[in-house]
């Protein structure tokens, strides 16, 4: 399955592939051409059947956990841990619930392009903030846009009901996402550990 939010980067790309054909430029052409392709793996969206366990938090992104932080350290609140994932641009980009849950609140936040792995883009960047009331509290999920990605996508609103492994929201091209946990969760995971969104557990009670 390929995301509609890809379409106009496709059919951008191949449109200029046969323009600068029809120009006998064919290199320029190839290039467009290879784009295309690429535009075609980035905004793919496997199908995923998150785990049956009613009592396990799935990850909300592909790509590698790259901090672990606890209160006082991070953007949560006290008694919740922090998990932050990054996406490269080779991982897929569609968003999915951690966990069951109801959308409490969807905050987005203006502010800058920073690379992912910089601590002022933990603080300063664009971003969406996403708090799902769950039966083990609320479970918060940030969206923070990059360098690269410089467009956050959330599909949802307040009141919304999420199923473990539902489709949320997507980044375009790279970024990073933040998950908020309340610290009685036990992290399943380790920085530098690679994860797949609605598949791969990162927590359970």
């Amino acid at each position: 399955m390929i995301r509609k939010e890809g379409l106009p980067y496709i059919g951008g790309a191949l449109f200029l592939s046969s323009f600068f054909y029809l120009l006998w430029l064919e290199p320029v052409a190839i290039a467009f051409a290879i784009l295309s392709l690429f535009f075609l793996y980035f905004f793919r969206d496997p199908e995923r059947t998150p785990p049956a366990d009613p009592n396990v938090v799935v990850s909300p992104a592909d790509g590698k956990v790259i901090s672990i932080k606890q209160h006082g350290e991070s953007f949560c609140d006290k008694g919740h841990t922090e998990i932050s994932i990054f996406m490269s641009p080779f991982d897929v980009h569609v968003n999915r619930a951690p966990f069951d849950g109801i959308v409490k609140e969807v905050v987005y936040t203006p502010g800058k392009f920073f690379s992912a792995f910089k601590e002022k883009a933990y603080r300063e960047n664009e971003n969406i903030k996403i708090t799902i009331q769950t039966q083990h509290g609320n479970i918060v999920v940030r969206q923070v846009a990059g360098f690269v990605a410089r467009r956050v996508v959330c599909w949802i609103k307040e009141g919304d009901s999420l199923n473990k492994g539902e489709r949320f929201g997507m980044i375009k091209f790279s970024s990073r996402v933040d998950i908020c946990l309340p610290s009685f969760f036990k992290i399943n995971v380790k920085v530098g550990d690679k994860v797949k969104a609605g598949k791969n557990i990162i927590a359970s009670i």
